[in-house]
Order: structure tokens, then C-alpha cells, then sequence
């Protein structure tokens, strides 16, 4: 059969067409697949990659909790990419350009605008609207923005990019009668130990909050770190080797928590009265609060109950507490204790409102 000129070039168009369709339709195709697939290389299969996280957000920040959030961010990346990862905080004395140099670090995510001020950096897209990930060799940038593609396309990231952010005042949330079944990114790991505990798991979250405000990335000017503010010498006590892990980091607390509290289980205290003096022991040691405890029973007030213990603390505040026997320590201020327990029950109060599904 012949066919005349202008049908070949119509068929011509049409397989131009039709061409044109698939590869238009490939990146819509590749979006679709699944995370484990991401990658189109094994660059880091199979090792164990060092990140640091040089975010700097103590506490809340403008853009709620991103090193909590790039952590998680870290830990799917090595499960999707089948490799290891060990995750730091980068601290500001610290040169995370030339340890990325060097090889020491694989990783390095940053604020996109501090990047751009950084000379010879391979710089990822961004993961969202300020954050970036840094890395040495181009075929490491490769990867990185594969998995980033597919990453902040999904559900997943949506979700938990949420739980991270936005401001959380909890006394302002239960004045406006704000109710939610979530407190936190780590509700799931608070209800574990607080169980471990014997506790309302969100006392436990009035404790981290309090001290941490959900940050992973606090550090004290005592050395106190995480999210429970545990001092690395109690996390060794503990056997405990990473305290930016959320969760190694609530065990740690938690660990202490438990020890302190069975000093004053065979007490006859009730149940609350325990709990504070177990928080007492935990902001200002066991050693002041057995001096408190002490010189209460010399003066014969109630040893068992906390708002007594606070009644007498201004005594220890005078030099003649230093001629008693009964306390060890010396002189006890006790205004940052006093607060510091106080300001936990009243977030528990807060949490139980805005939560009150126990």
C-alpha cells in the first residue's frame, strides 16, 4: 500500500509525540517509587557515615525543632541507603569544613544561608525552606539529592516535618482549651520509660520539656545535654554512649530517676510527695536533699512532705546552718529547686489538660 508524504510525516509528529510524553513522564514515575529505591548508587553501602548537625537551635527556634528533626531525617536516610550512621552536634569552636575536607565528616547540614557564604562545599538541594546538606565528592551530592527528591515528596516527610515544628507553649494551649493526643516527637519513648518508672508519662514529658523544651540539641553550662539534661558522667554511670539519641538519652534520665526514687520508696511518703523529692534530687543532687531532710527532723517538721522541706529552706540559707551536724553540705540556697518543681508540676497540670488521655 503506498502512503503519500504529509501521512509519514503525521506519523513522524505523532512518534515525536509519544516520545516526548514518556520522558515528560519519567520524573512523575520516579517520585512514585518506593524510598528503599531511592538511590541510584551504592556510594555509601554497607559503611558507617559520620554527620554532623550544625543547626545551633537551643531550645525552640524560629523554625521549631530541626535538629531533632534532621536526626530522624539521618537515621532514615542510612535505613534507606543500607549504611550505618553516627550523628554529632557540630560545635561552633569546631571546623566542619575542613573535618568534611579532610574525610573526618561525611555529612554536614547546615542553614542554607551560612553554606552560602562557604567556599568549595558541595551543596545538596535544600530539604526545606533554610536547611542543606554539605559532602565532599560530587557522586555523594548525587545520591544525596536522589534520596532528597523522593524524601520530600512523601507522606513521611510531611508528617514528621510537622511534629517538629511550630512554637509549643503549653500553658497558652491549655488556656484555650487545646486538646491533642500528641505532646511531643518522643511520646512514644516518654510513655515507654515513664512506664519503667511507675509514672504518668506526662509528668515524664513535664520533666523533659522543662528541661529541654523537646530540644535534643540543648547544652547546659554545667555540660548537661539533651533532652533531659544528663551530665556525661551520669551517662557513663549508666553505660549509656550517646546522649544526643533521644532515646539513650531518656534512659539515662530515666535510669537516674529510678535510682533516686527508690532512696525515698521505703520512706512512708505518698506517691506525689515522692515524685518531688525524687525531682529534687534530681536538679539539686541527693546529698541537698538529704540535708534538707535532715535538718528537718532536727527541727521536727515533716521530712516527708515537700512544702514542709521548702518552709525551712530560708534556715539554710544563714550561716548557722554551717554549725549544724546533721547537714553535710553547707549552706543551700534551694530558690532554683524550689522553682524547678513548681514549674514541672505546673506543666504536668498544663499536659494533663491539653492530653488528657493518660
Amino acid at each position: 500500500m503506498r502512503i503519500n508524504f504529509s501521512e509519514k510525516r503525521k506519523r513522524r509528529v505523532r512518534n515525536v509525540i509519544i516520545s516526548m510524553l514518556i520522558i515528560c513522564a519519567m520524573p512523575l514515575l520516579e517520585s512514585g517509587r518506593p524510598l528503599s529505591g531511592a538511590s541510584t548508587t551504592d556510594v555509601f553501602a554497607g559503611q558507617e557515615i559520620v554527620c554532623a548537625i550544625d543547626l545551633c537551635d537551643d531550645m525552640y527556634g524560629s523554625h521549631g525543632l530541626e535538629t531533632g528533626f534532621n536526626y530522624q531525617l539521618l537515621n532514615r536516610f542510612a535505613h534507606d541507603n543500607r549504611c550505618n550512621v553516627k550523628i554529632v552536634s557540630a560545635g561552633r569552636k569546631e571546623n566542619w569544613k575542613d573535618s568534611l575536607a579532610q574525610g573526618k565528616v561525611d555529612i554536614v547540614i547546615m542553614h542554607d544561608a551560612e553554606a552560602q557564604e562557604a567556599e568549595g562545599l558541595n551543596l545538596s538541594r535544600k530539604i526545606d525552606e533554610c536547611t542543606v546538606w554539605a559532602v565532599k565528592e560530587g557522586d555523594q551530592l548525587r545520591q544525596v539529592n536522589t534520596w532528597i527528591s523522593h524524601i520530600t515528596s512523601s507522606e513521611y516527610f510531611k508528617t514528621s516535618k510537622a511534629s517538629y515544628t511550630g512554637t509549643f507553649n503549653p500553658y497558652k494551649r491549655a488556656d484555650r482549651g487545646v486538646v491533642t493526643k500528641t505532646l511531643s516527637p518522643y511520646d512514644d519513648i516518654i510513655r515507654k520509660y515513664a512506664s519503667e518508672l511507675g509514672w504518668d508519662w506526662r509528668m515524664l514529658a513535664a520533666v523533659i520539656y522543662q528541661e529541654s523544651k523537646f530540644s535534643i540539641n540543648s547544652t547546659s553550662h554545667r555540660g548537661a545535654k539533651g533532652l533531659m539534661q544528663v551530665m556525661p558522667q551520669t551517662a557513663r554511670y549508666y553505660e549509656i554512649d550517646d546522649l544526643l539519641d533521644p532515646e539513650k538519652n531518656i534512659k539515662a534520665g530515666t535510669s537516674h530517676l529510678k535510682r533516686l526514687q527508690r532512696l525515698y520508696a521505703k520512706s512512708g511518703m505518698e506517691s506525689l510527695e515522692m515524685v518531688k523529692f525524687t525531682l529534687a534530687a534530681y536538679n539539686a543532687g541527693e546529698g541537698r536533699v538529704a540535708d534538707c531532710r535532715n535538718f528537718a527532723e532536727s527541727r521536727d517538721v515533716n521530712k516527708n512532705v515537700w512544702d514542709d522541706i521548702v518552709n525551712i529552706i530560708p534556715l539554710m540559707r544563714e550561716d548557722s546552718i554551717l554549725e549544724e551536724e546533721s547537714v553535710k553540705l553547707g549552706k543551700f540556697e534551694g530558690y532554683e529547686t524550689i522553682a524547678y518543681i513548681d514549674s514541672v508540676m505546673s506543666l504536668y497540670e498544663a499536659f494533663c489538660r491539653i492530653c488528657p488521655q493518660a
